[in-house]
């Protein structure tokens, strides 16, 4: 089955964190699955890395990140394209939730028709937008 990843839950992932609850590591850690990370949450990383909001000792500068992505994960970037932009366009905005970057993953999600998991509880309010939305209990 496919996935996509909320920047979220790939940092987890990254960290080995022990905040992803045990059906989505399953998800995660299934060969069988492919696990999509967005583009859009690649440039958030990079741009959190970059201003010193994550830290890692396993990451020395931002090809570290890629090598993550394409080497040590099972994850494939997942690159934004006319669709998804077109599905972002249409996307109603919900109460208390005005990121643009999280949108554009949902839209993503939308678009290609595949779940996304996250923990943020705002990402609920998208399933009214035909979001599959599976919820990572931190």
């Amino acid at each position: 089955m496919r996935y996509l990843i909320d920047t979220n839950i790939f940092l987890f992932y990254a960290d080995g964190s022990l905040f992803l609850d045990r059906d989505v590591r399953l998800i995660l850690e299934d060969y069988e699955n492919t696990i999509y990370i967005s583009s859009e949450s690649v440039k958030e990383v990079i741009h959190l890395f970059q201003t010193g909001k994550i830290k890692t000792k396993k990451w020395r500068n931002n090809n570290d990140i890629f090598h993550f992505i394409e080497n040590e994960s099972n994850f494939i970037i997942k690159y934004v394209d006319k669709k998804h932009l077109l599905t972002f366009s249409t996307l109603e905005v919900v109460e208390n939730h005005n990121d643009p970057n999280d949108r554009l993953i949902i839209a993503q999600a939308i678009a290609e028709k595949i779940p996304l998991i996250s923990s943020d509880r705002k990402f609920e309010h998208y399933r009214r937008q035909k979001l599959n939305f599976i919820f990572n209990r931190k």
